[in-house]
């Protein structure tokens, strides 16, 4: 569990199946249910039955690690150590070290939805990365080692797999189709206990907590709920009186740490995009519109605080403050000041809105946006980027000849292990990897002396060794424990 300011994250779960969102969502749909009249109670006992089967606790273990920190040197400590007066001349007057320090082993809990009968779960991204063992509890008190097939910090969603057949799931609903006032469960194990079931109804939509990134998720689209959502429910299910998942609880509001009305879930709709790039590609293929901005009402509420007025020709918007050169936006003849009110014919009222329907998309597709410029109304159709400025698809690349996934280390891994660039083992199968002594974790750095600061230079470097007359690497690179190895790797037989 983490606490972004205000904010307690606690995990949800997602499925991710070979069949698309829609054919799935139509081979499990739940049995028709009639609605329920005006001023009568609700029956929930369907949707708990539906969904505690399908929701799992999930144990996080981060084993004892050897990492760099800088600790604040005292000034004055050589002064009065063993080495006198003088001090130790290999220490600085004070300032900051990077000192070699062993961390403890740390536990953690969350939970999980499981999606498909093959053992797919969805959760958050904060319940299992930096994960070296994780532990997948049933309902009904089966255990499973679950490894991690991608995972997505923008979005704070992971998904994870289990070994099982025939696993209990639970469909995947339409959370565009929810109503605010709509009745929903939050299903999870809080506080370590078995999974447990809470009832409210969904406060609101598209609600935007404010995250950039560096403190929290950038696709700030949730759904809010009064449905107690307290510690250790993250990853668990939101689900709709039909029995079906509509969205993750990612986070709960709260000045204590513990549940006090606000609860936040990632939609379903979010969800089945993320889910569908990490098993195709083991990264999301995120579309850029290339804007910087806001809700228009919080501009104007600003100029008015200037003692400014301003008229947009709208109240309701995203209210552009940059636009990015090459950048979709600007292909769509957008500008600063102007306001998107539509996506692809959809009424856009806040950026939450908008970030949610690009959030469904890859680069390459296009959107058809509509905008006030001058007052005037304008519409235009575009392609859509990514984070490079081009279409092409961002691959973690599973290289068939080494037999293993690989991927860029984090910003969090290069303080941790002060290191400048490499790629992570993230996964280990049939192979030359795996004959060549090389784990899941390791941090290859270089091979045969080349920097490996991107995939693409392992890959050109597989392809130049695999036709030469001694086909192999020679990788130098850093363990988990920050142990500094090297490994011979023979390409092809």
């Amino acid at each position: 569990m983490k606490m972004y300011g205000k904010y307690v994250f606690s995990a949800m779960c997602i499925a991710a199946l070979g069949l698309s969102a829609g054919a799935f969502i139509k081979a499990n749909a739940a049995p028709a249910i009639e609605s329920v009249a005006a001023g009568q109670p609700v029956d929930l006992t369907y949707a708990a039955e539906k969904a505690l089967p399908a929701v799992v606790h999930i144990k996080y273990v981060q084993n004892s690690k050897v990492q760099t920190v800088e600790v604040e040197e005292d000034p004055f400590s050589d002064f009065f150590g063993p080495f006198g007066f003088f001090g130790n001349p290999d220490r600085g007057n004070g300032g900051t070290q990077k000192r070699r320090v062993q961390t403890p082993k740390k536990e953690a809990t969350g939970s999980g939805v499981i999606i498909s009968p093959d053992g797919y779960i969805v959760t958050n991204n904060h319940v299992v990365n930096g994960a070296d063992e994780l532990t997948v509890t049933l309902n009904d008190n089966r255990e499973f080692s679950a490894r991690i097939i991608g995972t997505d910090p923008n979005t704070d969603l992971a998904l994870i797999k289990v070994n099982g057949k025939n696993l209990p799931t639970l469909p995947i609903g339409d959370s565009d189709n929810l109503k605010v006032g709509e009745w929903v469960l939050a299903v999870g194990n809080p506080y370590n206990l078995s999974s447990t079931v809470t009832a409210g109804i969904v406060s609101a939509k598209a609600r935007s907590m404010g995250g950039e990134g560096t403190n929290g998720p950038q696709i700030s689209s949730f759904i809010q709920t009064d449905a107690a959502i307290n510690p250790g429910n993250s990853g668990g299910a939101l689900v709709n009186v039909k029995g079906e998942l509509v969205g993750i609880n990612a986070m709960l509001y709260s000045q204590t740490g513990s549940y006090s009305g606000y609860g936040f879930a990632i939609p379903t709709t979010i969800m089945n995009k993320v889910v569908d790039d990490l098993k195709q590609y083991g990264t999301v293929q995120r579309a850029v519109l290339g804007i910087k901005g806001g809700d228009v009402l919080n501009y104007i509420n600003a100029q008015k605080e200037d003692n400014k007025t301003v008229d947009l020709g709208t109240n309701e918007g995203v209210y552009v403050a940059e636009v990015v050169e090459g950048s979709s936006a600007s292909a769509a003849g957008i500008v600063k000041g102007d306001v998107i009110v539509e996506a692809d014919g959809k009424k856009i009222t806040k950026m939450a809105e908008l970030q949610e329907l690009l959030s469904k998309k890859r680069p390459g597709e296009q959107v058809t946006l509509t905008y006030f410029h001058n007052k005037a109304k304008k519409s235009k159709t575009v392609t859509l980027k990514n984070a490079q400025g081009n279409t092409k698809v961002i691959k973690t690349a599973d290289l068939d000849v080494l037999g293993a996934s690989f991927r860029p280390i984090t910003e969090q891994q290069k303080k941790e292990y002060d290191l400048g660039f490499g790629l992570e083992v993230t996964k280990v199968g049939k192979g030359a990897i795996k004959d060549g002594g090389i784990g899941q974790g390791f941090i290859m750095q270089y091979a045969n002396d080349t920097p490996l600061k991107s995939i693409s230079d392992l890959q050109e470097l597989v392809k130049s060794v695999s036709t030469s007359k001694d086909p192999v690497l020679i990788i130098k690179g850093v363990w988990p424990t920050g142990k500094r190895d090297y490994k011979v790797v023979k390409v092809s037989e």
